[in-house]
């Protein structure tokens, strides 16, 4: 059988992009797979090496695209990372971007980023799977993650490639088009010569046209195996993984000495959000009182990130809405840093902005500060707490590594830390689990739970995975999309 891609001792020229061992795989044609293994374990170094990006010492990568008379690897294979999830972000692009309006007339159309498809009938299935229509005349700024993700989607997959590689593909989607995509990708890997390679950290759920999985664990390549071989051989994470030291240091933590005293955290009053002639949310009314436990869901694109955005003061609009935040009426005086201070926030577009060159306790730290990267020196003490939340979290052998050079989902656990830091009273999680491997989504829930154990603490929390609500949600709230 043809081997579309083939490694033989394969061992980067570059020292910081190697694997611990010689990678040797073969892509053989007909196959799909999964690439799976826990975060900082070599996954997204192997893709790399796989789509030539890190050139090797001796054997270079061999690739087969016959009939095809281009060997270029940029024709045939086509790469959809973590990061572009979330939009590409570049130096000019900030946190708050997304909900400032005067910056978003200089952001390009959705349709301006799509290319001419040759194939109309796919064109039309890709457009009606993921609702382009609704989005071609959108800024790109303005997409929801999720709409950012079946963006990228499209965009990819009008290009007609060969080989189809995918940084978890599923994430940021609601249940209906996960499954949509599931489907659409069976079809295509069943009608059509398409290749696809999924990169995994969520390895439970692995789809079923895949054919073969490549595990990759203390950045050492295992040779492949068969789906089946995988899933009979796969260790099933505990129900919990916080050790009771951990739960007990959680728990006993000392009360802050600035809390606030108001029994309302969030009060909206027919709060409306408009950019353009789209309504976003429309006569929002909402309540969240102390010590609420809240799961707060919706489609792609329904509002729920800008609602956040609306609590955590980023976005302009609040000003000119009927907000109460622990007691305080927005507009009446009080500073955005006197809202800050009282939550923890992490959120996709925090993570799309997070470019910072940082050694990751620093960018912990800034989490005590509320700002985008670090502008003050650390106090000792405030370094003790950094550390010892990085622990909490299993991550405190990270804290002198530059944060890009960190996996997309160390770095995603390194911008949890960041939210509990301060010991905040709200807790604000958008899609907190995203990229993380099976042991860290536990790791993290169990955290959450544990937290919200203790007295007054509140919770909002987003996700389109039920299973990674924690057991203390005690009210709901789903957002619909309003038409424009």
């Amino acid at each position: 059988m043809k081997k579309v891609i083939e490694i033989e001792n394969g061992v980067a020229r570059h020292p910081l992009y190697r694997l611990d061992a010689p990678i040797n795989l073969q892509l053989l044609e007909g196959e799909h797979w999964a690439i799976v293994g826990p975060n900082g374990g070599g996954k997204t170094l192997l893709v790399e090496t796989l789509t030539g990006r890190y050139p090797l010492l001796n054997n270079e990568v061999r690739y087969d695209f016959s009939p095809s008379s281009s060997n270029l690897v940029s024709d045939h294979i086509k790469y959809i990372t973590f990061r572009d999830s979330y939009g590409e972000a570049d130096s000019t692009y900030y946190y708050q971007q997304r909900w400032n309006s005067h910056d978003i007339d200089d952001t390009p159309l959705v349709r301006d980023l799509l290319p001419e498809s040759k194939d109309e009938s796919l064109k039309k299935v890709l457009y009606d799977l993921f609702g382009v229509e609704e989005m071609l005349d959108k800024h790109i700024i303005l997409l929801s993650s999720g709409e950012l993700r079946k963006f990228q989607l499209t965009k990819t997959l009008l290009g007609n490639p060969r080989i189809l590689v995918m940084d978890n593909p599923f994430i940021g989607l609601d249940a209906k088009t996960r499954s949509l995509l599931h489907d659409l990708l069976k079809k295509l890997v069943e009608q059509t010569k398409l290749q696809v390679i999924l990169v995994l950290s969520k390895s439970d759920d692995i789809p079923d046209f895949i054919t073969h999985v490549v595990s990759v664990n203390s950045r050492i390549c295992s040779p492949k195996m068969t789906l089946q071989e995988y899933e009979a051989s796969r260790q099933p994470v505990p129900s919990r993984v916080l050790s009771e030291e951990k739960r007990q240091r959680i728990l006993t933590l000392p009360d802050r000495a600035d809390t606030y005293s108001s029994s309302s955290v969030i009060q909206l009053n027919q709060v409306c959000i408009r950019y353009g002639e789209r309504t976003i949310l429309s006569g929002l009314d909402w309540s969240v009182n102390r010590g609420e436990k809240w799961a707060l869901s919706g489609e792609n694109g329904a509002g729920k990130s800008t609602l956040l955005s609306l609590i955590c003061a980023d976005n302009p609009q609040s000003y000119a809405c009927d907000i109460t935040l622990f007691g305080y009426k927005r507009g009446s005086g009080e500073s955005i840093w006197d809202i800050k201070k009282h939550i923890g926030y992490v959120s996709p577009e925090m993570h799309r902005s997070y470019l910072k060159n940082l050694p990751a306790i620093e960018i912990v730290a800034s989490g005590l500060h509320d700002s985008i990267g670090l502008y003050k020196k650390v106090k000792d003490e405030d370094l003790q707490i950094c550390e010892w939340w990085m622990d909490i979290f299993g991550v405190k052998e990270l804290k002198d590594r530059s944060f890009l050079q960190l996996s997309s989902g160390e770095q995603r656990m390194i911008l949890l830390v960041r939210a509990f830091v301060k010991d905040p009273e709200l807790l604000v999680l958008d899609e907190p689990l995203h990229g993380l491997d099976l042991y860290n989504r536990r790791l993290v829930k169990d955290i959450i739970e544990t937290f919200c154990q203790r007295p007054s603490k509140t919770l909002v929390m987003v996700t389109h995975y039920e299973e990674e609500l924690p057991d203390c949600i005690d009210h709901r709230l789903f957002l619909r999309r309003s038409g424009r």
